[in-house]
């Protein structure tokens, strides 16, 4: 990822961060925008895979507020 990728997707982790409590390290962000490509489902384990929690064991509340904070703060491209 570029610097200005990177850049773009800061307030997207920042959401992260502040609404659903999942504060991500730069290797976890990494994973994440990784990830992204693949889908936004593909991008939500990365977020759990990076946070340490196990994706299977995890309410689906939980994972749809992950999913839905991503999905609303994704940049424009």
């Amino acid at each position: 990822m570029t610097q200005t990728s990177e850049a773009a997707h800061a307030e997207m982790f920042a959401a992260l961060c502040r609404e659903v409590g999942f504060c991500l390290h730069p290797k976890g962000e990494k994973r994440v925008l990784e990830a992204l490509p693949n889908g936004l489902d593909a991008a939500v384990r990365a977020v759990f895979d990076a946070e340490g929690v196990d994706f299977a064991s995890a309410t689906g509340d939980l994972r749809r507020a992950v999913r839905d904070c991503l999905k609303a703060n994704l940049p424009a491209v």
